[in-house]
């Protein structure tokens, strides 16, 4: 899972620059996905270790802060939907942008916790 999460915050990390560059480069809130993808990247490569238990904590953090990112735009969702059968919204890259992570993050979310539920029945 080390990999998949150095992936993943590659992929959340380029969202926030194409968001970015996306909306003229003059909302700073559009690399918001970047700086979750940063964190995530790093806490990805520290998990790189042969330690299991540094590798443990380092993956628990990066699930905790995948499923804290998106719970906090799984609204967006929602209103992806509304806006494509026709919704206005203010800011509608804002929320093209917000449910792409959300989605990317849900996605994560189940893969790290399908990884932790393998390797404990590994165990046992």
């Amino acid at each position: 899972m080390a990999r998949t999460t150095v992936v993943f915050g590659v992929i959340l990390i380029l969202l926030g620059i194409f968001g970015f560059v996306a909306t003229g480069s003059h909302a700073p809130t559009a690399l918001i996905p970047a700086y979750v993808g940063i964190v995530l990247g790093i806490l990805g490569l520290l998990s790189m270790t042969e330690d299991a238990g540094k590798r443990k904590l380092y993956m628990h953090l990066a699930v905790t802060i995948g499923l804290l990112g998106f719970l906090g735009t799984a609204k967006s969702i929602y209103d992806y939907i509304r806006l494509v059968q026709g919704q206005q919204y203010a800011h509608p890259a804002a929320v093209e942008a917000k449910a792409a992570m959300a989605g990317i993050l849900l996605v994560f979310v189940i893969l790290c916790v399908r990884s932790f539920i393998a390797a404990r029945r590994a165990r046992a």
